[in-house]
């Protein structure tokens, strides 16, 4: 009898069939949270792209408030030790960040910030662009 049980013990488990659809299942699932995950970091980089800008673009304002309605020449006009202030912690223009490259246009009379996508579609869905005054366009 000892023989035995010992030796039913020792054959249970799983058969490579019941592992085989386990495996089925998980893959399946996956198909279905993968592309949900992916849809969610598009949007998180496309909402990080728009509140850089508006950062870019209140710096600017900011900037323009305290020196009499001139705006800064550049990017490092608003930051520490150019200003003190700082008006921004770190620089965005000509840099990729959060799946976007920024771009920057400068002058006395105003501003243009464009975000693009570094992978359209993959990184980020649009190319939004922010002009002088705060106006945000996709």
């Amino acid at each position: 009898l000892k023989n035995r049980l010992k030796r039913f013990l020792s054959l249970t488990g799983f058969t490579l069939v019941e592992i085989m659809i386990v495996v089925a299942i998980i893959a399946l699932l996956a198909s279905f949270a993968i592309p949900g995950l992916l849809r969610t970091r598009v949007t998180a980089n496309n909402t990080a792209a728009q509140a850089t800008l508006k950062a870019l673009s209140s710096a600017a304002e900011m900037f323009a408030a305290a020196n009499a309605g001139t705006y800064p020449a550049d990017e490092d006009s608003l930051m520490s030790p150019a200003a003190t202030p700082s008006y921004l912690n770190r620089s965005y223009c000509g840099t990729a960040y959060s799946g976007f490259t920024f771009t920057c246009q400068w002058n006395p009379a105003g501003y243009t910030f464009v975000a693009t996508p570094v992978s359209l579609n993959v990184s980020g869905t649009t190319t939004y662009t922010m002009t002088t005054g705060s106006l945000l366009t996709p």
